[in-house]
């Protein structure tokens, strides 16, 4: 008599501990910040939208963020067995297909709950969500991109999930300078990102990937992201002026003068001072979003 015996390959079911990991939570407060601002934006009182707001929090933080995070994981592991052994999915804990699951659930369930808040918000996290796959999966895998691979990021976990926030209170297309603020600080946010791979600069040239400091150079690489980030405030400030809201334009301007005396240092020892940067300089540039956030909520 024979009896069935499972497979010791078959993947086991992923603990909720791994999946969690999986998603990294660190990565989600970027974009809840940008849905906070959105609400803000929309100048309407949340009295009441407490679920609502809610269901944006979870949307915007851990089902469309954590999902880009799965499907980065995913069409990475074979880089992260040597960089990253320890991750989920190269130390076998999340085996199999497992991974490729997840991000598709992922997925599903964002969507899910998007088309539950309307057109305009389901709409934006197509668009989401299109990025977070063209970001990480081949043939596009804009992450091979030092020019592409973070103006996706940011317009992704800064512009998306503000008009997120803004859609969901206003119920529909928030309003023309709030859409040109919250698209200026997505652009902006290409320099934060770039800043980000200047820890990987050397890897990233062994593995052949075209991140900007790799491309330009470190030096060439921190003036670019400087630029960007300064100019796309410059834009901002411009925007609060034509929307008669100077004093709201003056502490951006205020945020962007503190922001040079940063810029300052980081030039001289890009390596060096790149987390000190994203300590100080990108602080103020987040804070000068909520800035422009209650400015612009106010005259609604």
């Amino acid at each position: 008599m024979f009896r069935h015996v499972r497979s010791p390959a078959t993947p086991s079911l992923p603990s909720a501990g791994d999946v969690l990991e999986l998603a990294k939570p660190i990565t989600w407060f970027p974009p809840m910040w940008a849905f906070g601002c959105g609400v803000i934006a929309s100048g309407q009182p949340i009295g009441g939208m407490g679920l609502l707001l809610a269901a944006g929090i979870l949307l915007t933080g851990p089902l469309v963020c954590g999902t880009s995070q799965m499907v980065n994981d995913w069409f990475d592991r074979h880089v992260d067995a040597i960089n990253e052994p320890d991750r989920p999915i190269p130390s076998g804990r999340i085996a199999g297909s497992w991974g490729l699951w997840l991000a598709i659930a992922g997925s599903l369930l964002s969507l899910a709950l998007a088309s539950a808040m309307g057109p305009v918000v389901t709409l934006a996290t197509v668009a989401a969500l299109a990025l977070a796959w063209a970001y990480s999966a081949p043939p596009v895998r804009l992450k091979t991109s030092g020019w592409w691979g973070p103006l996706a990021v940011g317009l992704s976990y800064e512009s998306l999930t503000w008009f997120t926030g803004s859609a969901i209170m206003l119920g529909t297309v928030p309003p023309a300078d709030v859409c040109a603020v919250l698209l200026l600080y997505g652009i902006g946010a290409w320099g934060i990102m770039t800043l980000n791979d200047f820890k990987a600069v050397e890897g990233d040239r062994v593995m052949g990937v075209r991140s900007l400091p790799a491309m330009l150079g470190t030096r060439a690489a921190v003036l670019a992201a400087c630029v960007a980030m300064a100019a796309a405030q410059v834009g901002v400030i411009a925007v609060l002026v034509a929307a008669d809201l100077p004093r709201t334009a003056a502490t951006v301007g205020l945020s962007l003068l503190l922001q040079f005396f940063c810029m300052a240092r980081l030039a001289r020892d890009p390596r060096r001072f790149a987390p000190w940067y994203n300590a100080t300089g990108v602080s103020l540039y987040v804070l000068g979003m909520v800035a422009a956030a209650v400015g612009l909520g106010s005259v609604r």
